[in-house]
C-alpha cells in the first residue's frame, strides 16, 4: 500500500514538472499554445533558421514576439532565442512565437494563414 501511494506521489510530481516545461503564463487550448495576455500564439513559415526571428521591425509591430525575460532559460522544447534589436524570445522546437495585435484576449486566432500558423504541439 505504501509502495503504491510513493508510486503515485512520483507520478504526481512528475506531472507537476512537465506543467513548468513551458514559458510562465503560457497555456494549451484546444491543442494551440495562448500567451499569458490570453492571446492565440502563431509561428512565421518564414522563419527557417532554426531559433532566428525573420519577423523584425514593422513586421514585430503587427506580430509582437513571445518576450522572455532576459534571465530565462532554455526547458526542453522551450528555447530563448536572441532578437536582432538583442531582445529574448520564446521559441518552441526551435520556432520562435508571436501574438498577432488584431487578436483579442480570449477571441479567436484571426492571423492564421499559411505564412502564419498557430503554435501548436
Amino acid at each position: 500500500m505504501r509502495l503504491a501511494a510513493g508510486l503515485i506521489a512520483i507520478g504526481l510530481l512528475a506531472m507537476g514538472g512537465a506543467a513548468w516545461a513551458s514559458p510562465p503564463g503560457v497555456t494549451e487550448k484546444d491543442g494551440a499554445f495562448v500567451a499569458p495576455d490570453n492571446k492565440p500564439l502563431y509561428t512565421f513559415a518564414r522563419d527557417t533558421t532554426p531559433a532566428k526571428s525573420s519577423c523584425n521591425a514593422g513586421c514585430a509591430v503587427a506580430w509582437p514576439p513571445l518576450a522572455a525575460a532576459a534571465d530565462a532559460k532554455d526547458d526542453g522544447d522551450w528555447t530563448v532565442i536572441t532578437r536582432d534589436d538583442g531582445s529574448k524570445q520564446w521559441a518552441y522546437k526551435g520556432k520562435p512565437l508571436y501574438t498577432f495585435a488584431r487578436d483579442a484576449a480570449g477571441g479567436a486566432a484571426t492571423g492564421v494563414s499559411p505564412v502564419w500558423p498557430l503554435a501548436v504541439k
